[in-house]
């Protein structure tokens, strides 16, 4: 089964994307036009993307005193993928988009997620883009957003800094008014910032002629002082290069400086940067300070950032999935190619139960039962997750067109689900990818086979926007507690509605009453958590919570997969019916059983961790 077998059935039989094009804003579109984007997409990917997948891991960037570089394929790679239109497919025609569907615009984009995650930084622009088109002033859209969408300029988010990680309250960058400049730059109120950035992807490139950084910083009070905690962020557009009111380059270099590169165990081929931000050693007007223009209101940056974030967020989580799935076709390939071992036959003349006759031929290592069930996982762990993030985009696009009740229901469900949709990939692709080096064995350790690779980009995803340890605390403390439990509560009704369909169904029905099961356990979990009404008890065990929370997510998409399946194939006729059927099963007999133990120490608020002494460790 290919990825874009797999696709058409997800957008088309199971979400039925092209139910959209009865909505005005998709109105010109049909199967026929999202179909068109989808070859497209996977013919750049299969020519511009893939081949060089070991290039650019190999040949890592590296700056030489004054720009750094960057293998030659990453630049036609970054060129086709703009002249292809996706950096704005879905932006409205008047500004050069498509207005496709966001399902449709995520789905194209994985198969260049899965030929090279590492090559390019379209996410980030098209994110960038994105949250400035919904804050950004009518100038700021027209110069900077729409230079992102049409491939000339590219995009960044600088939030971390080298003492602060994730704790954004610890954000010092300092952004202060620049002196009679300040309100009179038609891009905006304009400061001077100084400070340092860290892990910034593709933060310093030559792949486009400007650079636009989106940067977290604090505007000092009266007093001088930088305000504590997070209220006082602001965001700040914060080029490169310093361009006029018409978008024109001015030929001023902006005081942006490459501190350094940071060399990655994965994602290799794209730059990470460290970058200094007013140190002087590009002055603007011969005054230190990096020019950055307000987005927004001042103290509101960080409200403006979670638009990108949260899109970002989403990214992650298809990252994580196409590298799973990447995994999983090389090891599926090389298990069907792989002569090794016999089968096991019955005892002999009183021999031991397991008995192999050596003069029979060697099998493919497919043809065992361990293998099949390594196989099994992935394809559990990476179409699961796929239908998930399609299922996440479909409400976004559900947010922007559907009635009010609609929208509505799909931005809590939204906020319910996006910390599974980055973090549950990131887990369990990145060991899909694991067990696809363990179906190679010994090669699968070596560099001769891409599945090393595919395991050092995944690891990543687990760490960047926003750690696992930190989307657990936010699931279960924040959403699943927001507006009284209300998102918590139009899920279960998803999933219910699941289980009252597959419980009709013979064959289904086993599972059904397993997820049902399973859905009261994370109900009463979660309120046994919060029992003690203290956060230090409910989040202890906030990533176990969140593992069985993204098992019985991933375990009603099996379902109701399994139905769609059902419905287009009754008979199971297909090799593709029976091959999601059987990832259903495996799912519900081997993964879902274990979110027990995961939930027992919740209910419990078992404290084995949070109060285990510094010094016995």
């Amino acid at each position: 089964m290919t990825l874009r077998s797999t696709l058409d059935f997800l957008l088309y039989d199971w979400l039925d994307a092209q139910s959209l094009t009865v909505r005005e804003r998709f109105a010109d579109h049909s199967r026929e036009t999202f179909d068109a984007v989808l070859d497209t997409c996977e013919r750049i990917a299969r020519e511009k993307y893939a081949p060089f997948n070991r290039t650019v891991d190999t040949e890592e960037p590296h700056f030489d005193g004054e720009k750094v570089i960057l293998p030659q394929a990453t630049y036609e790679a970054r060129k086709a993928y703009a002249e292809s239109g996706l950096l704005s497919a879905a932006q409205d025609y008047e500004i050069g988009g498509m207005q496709l569907p966001y399902a449709v615009e995520a789905a194209a984009n994985s198969f260049f997620a899965v030929a090279s995650i590492s090559i390019g930084s379209n996410l980030l622009t098209s994110g960038n883009a994105n949250l400035l088109m919904a804050h950004g002033t009518a100038l700021q859209k027209e110069v900077f957003a729409l230079n992102e969408f049409n491939g000339r300029w590219s995009g960044t988010m600088c939030l971390s800094e080298p003492q602060a990680g994730s704790s954004l309250s610890d954000v010092a960058t300092r952004a202060v008014p620049d002196g009679g400049d300040f309100e009179s730059d038609p891009l905006g109120p304009r400061y001077r910032l100084t400070g340092n950035k860290m892990w910034i992807s593709s933060g310093d490139h030559e792949l486009t002629e400007n650079i636009v950084h989106l940067v977290l910083a604090k505007i000092p009070g009266a007093d001088g002082k930088l305000v504590p905690g997070t209220r006082g962020i602001s965001l700040f557009i914060v080029p490169k290069k310093m361009v006029d009111a018409q978008g024109q380059l001015t030929g001023v270099r902006n005081d942006v400086a490459l501190a350094g590169l940071n060399h990655k165990l994965g994602w290799r081929g794209t730059t990470n940067t460290l970058l200094n931000f007013g140190e002087g050693k590009f002055p603007v007007g011969g005054q230190a300070g990096a020019v950055g223009y307000l987005v927004g209101q001042p103290g509101k940056g960080l409200a403006c950032m979670f638009h990108m974030m949260n899109e970002a967020r989403i990214g992650i989580g298809m990252a994580a999935t196409m590298l799973g799935l990447a995994g999983y076709y090389a090891s599926l390939d090389y298990a069907k190619n792989r002569p090794q071992g016999r089968p096991v036959q019955g005892p002999k003349d009183g021999a031991a139960a397991v008995v192999k006759d050596a003069a029979q031929p060697q099998v493919r290592i497919i043809e065992h039962a361990d293998v099949k069930r390594m196989l099994l996982a992935q394809k559990s762990y990476g179409e699961g997750a796929l239908a998930l993030n399609l299922f996440c985009a479909k409400l976004v696009d559900e947010q922007h067109t559907g009635d009010a009740a609609a929208a509505d229901e799909a931005r809590l469900l939204l906020e319910v689900l996006t910390p599974i949709a980055k973090s549950w990939p990131s887990e369990f692709c990145l060991e899909a990818n694991s067990l696809a080096i363990q179906i190679h064995g010994g090669y699968g350790y070596t560099r001769d086979f891409p599945v090393e690779q595919y395991w050092r980009d995944n690891r990543l995803n687990m760490i960047h926007e926003g750690t696992h340890g930190i989307q657990a605390m936010d699931l279960l403390g924040r959403k699943v507690l927001m507006e009284g439990g209300r998102g918590l509560q139009l899920l279960a009704g998803r999933i219910n509605a699941t289980i009252e369909r597959a419980i009709q169904v013979p064959s289904l029905a086993a599972h059904a009453n397993a997820l049902g099961a399973a859905l009261q356990q994370v109900g009463a979990a979660t309120k046994a958590a919060w029992a003690t009404g203290q956060p230090a008890d409910a989040l202890a065990n906030a990533v176990p919570y969140m593992q069985a929370f993204g098992h019985t997510v991933l375990a009603w998409v099996w379902l109701d997969l399994a139905l769609a399946t059902l419905a287009q194939d009754a008979a199971l006729a297909q090799p593709a019916s029976v091959g999601r059927m059987g990832a259903m099963r495996y799912f519900f007999h081997y993964e879902l059983p274990k979110i027990g133990a995961w939930l027992q120490v919740v209910s419990t608020r078992d404290a084995t961790c949070a109060s285990f002494p510094e010094d016995a460790f």
